[in-house]
């Protein structure tokens, strides 16, 4: 049985994907805090995580020029 293990163990990888979400979230409008956001919609949620994608994709296609 396989474990997936979606945690960043890295202390700096873990600092800058911080900073990246908050920084998508800002760009998408949704107001994060440090620490747990459980209180925040799906919808809100999703929109985090579509935004850091989209710019993961973005930036990827901007490197293979």
């Amino acid at each position: 049985m396989s474990s997936n293990n979606n945690q960043i163990n890295v202390p700096q990888a873990k600092e800058a994907m911080e900073r990246f979400k908050m920084e998508c979230a800002n760009e998408v409008g949704v107001n994060l805090k440090q620490g747990y956001n459980g209180d925040i919609s799906a919808r809100e949620a999703g929109s985090v995580g579509g935004q850091m994608v989209k710019k993961m994709i973005e930036s990827y296609e901007n490197s293979m020029k």
